[in-house]
């Protein structure tokens, strides 16, 4: 292979590698593509994300008690009745229930948070409305010992 050649292959790889890979970003200048991307998540879709967590959390808390006490059952006669499978059961529905709790966390924890962040920014705007509200009177105040 010559020289020539070798630089060519290489240049031909460089070149497709650079092209490879391309990030989708929003534009360092606003004026170029707007200055916002569009992801935008308002109070109403959270609200939304959280009630969908709580229903979660209560439909599935009913239907997986059911099924465990149901499997239980099952597996507790199979095993009485000297079948193996009952003692398979009996482990499924131990790891059922374990994967079941986990998700009942999650879900709670989503709802939680989301509850507890609504709360939190209504007392962040209700703590900026007053100090914007409060340097506005310090303002107005200066402009009338001022003679303005």
């Amino acid at each position: 292979m010559a020289w020539d050649e070798w630089e060519q292959l290489k240049a031909q790889a460089a070149e497709r590698h650079s092209t490879r890979m391309q990030l989708n970003h929003i534009p360092v200048d606003p004026a170029v593509g707007g200055g916002q991307g569009d992801l935008v998540a308002g109070h109403k879709d959270l609200e939304t994300v959280g009630k969908a967590a709580h229903d979660l959390f209560n439909h599935l808390t009913d239907y997986s008690g059911h099924a465990r006490v149901a499997s239980e059952a099952a597996a507790g006669g199979l095993k009485g009745e000297g079948f193996a499978l009952g003692g398979a059961l009996e482990h499924v529905t131990q790891r059922w229930s374990e994967q079941t709790k986990t998700l009942l966390d999650a879900c709670a924890h989503i709802s939680n948070h989301l509850r507890f962040t609504q709360s939190q920014h209504a007392a962040d705007e209700s703590y900026i409305a007053g100090a914007v509200s409060s340097i506005a009177t310090l303002d107005k105040g200066f402009d009338d010992r001022k003679g303005h």
